[in-house]
């Protein structure tokens, strides 16, 4: 049985399907104003429950050069800005402990990146704000591995966990999506999310940059959706080519769209 986890109104384990997408990185409060209320939009049309997501750093760039967002302070602002104008959950990326406190009274869903999900002393203080967490499973970890990470969270009397299936490495610069990892860790007690975009990443494929397959991002997300995960995680951006990260395994707002009236139909298929 898998635990229906809340973050406001929206109960993610149950039938129903959640998204959580955004541009990767806060690039400017009018961008992420509009990408929110357009995510929002195309969600309400299909139903889904939307939580919205960026990052104020990325901390875990290929190169020194790249772009991580506008920091802590001045992302955190914007995020609220947005939870508070169109009133929806927030999602974001916490690298280190010292941001947890601050940033846990902004976000209802705090993430802990891939790279540091055996981080101890980071899930930890993420758990004693008692606020969700999504853990998102490293490329280097088998999904029953997650179990370990579930405990050290439950360890702090937590059980707002949700666990997030990215991919795993295969050789270098390559990412391999295994559909078993997704009902592998459901078995574990607690929702699973299918991140679609980083899925298809090439880690640093460009070099001083990472690549990205988009193309498979829609195909990759039927497959999940009918293979039973309980939500999409989705990097979307009016301008993926044009963004200055992870631009290409970002999908448009066309993409989305399309996407959420394919798998909405698979899910009502299923049910």
């Amino acid at each position: 049985m898998v635990k229906i986890v809340k973050v406001g109104n929206i109960k993610i384990g149950g039938q129903n399907l959640v998204l959580i997408a955004g541009p990767c990185v806060i690039e400017s409060k009018d961008l992420i104003l509009r990408m929110a209320r357009s995510i929002k939009k195309i969600s309400d049309a299909y139903k889904i429950p939307f939580i919205f997501k960026s990052s104020y750093d990325k901390a875990n760039r290929s190169s020194m050069g790249s772009f991580r967002g506008i920091g802590l302070a001045k992302g955190l602002n914007i995020l609220k800005e947005v939870k508070d104008t169109l009133n929806i959950p927030i999602l974001s990326d916490v690298h280190c402990q010292q941001d947890i406190e601050v940033s846990a009274r902004v976000l209802d869903v705090i993430q802990i990146p891939a790279f540091l999900c055996r981080q101890t002393d980071l899930l930890l203080a993420a758990a004693d704000t008692g606020k969700v967490i999504n853990v998102k499973k490293g490329q280097f970890l088998a999904p029953w591995d997650m179990k370990e990470v579930i405990k050290k969270i439950e360890s702090r009397q937590n059980k707002n966990i949700l666990l997030t299936e990215r991919g795993a490495s295969f050789g270098y610069n390559n990412l391999v999506f295994d559909l078993r990892a997704l009902a592998i860790m459901r078995e574990l007690g607690y929702p699973v999310i299918f991140d679609a975009t980083h899925s298809v990443q090439l880690p640093g494929a460009h070099g001083s940059a990472s690549g990205g397959e988009r193309k498979f991002v829609a195909g990759f997300s039927r497959a999940a959706v009918a293979f039973g995960c309980d939500g999409l995680f989705l990097e979307v951006h009016e301008k993926p080519d044009k963004a200055p990260c992870d631009g290409p395994n970002m999908i448009s707002l066309k993409q989305l769209d399309q996407i959420l009236e394919t798998v909405v139909k698979i899910r009502k298929d299923l049910k």
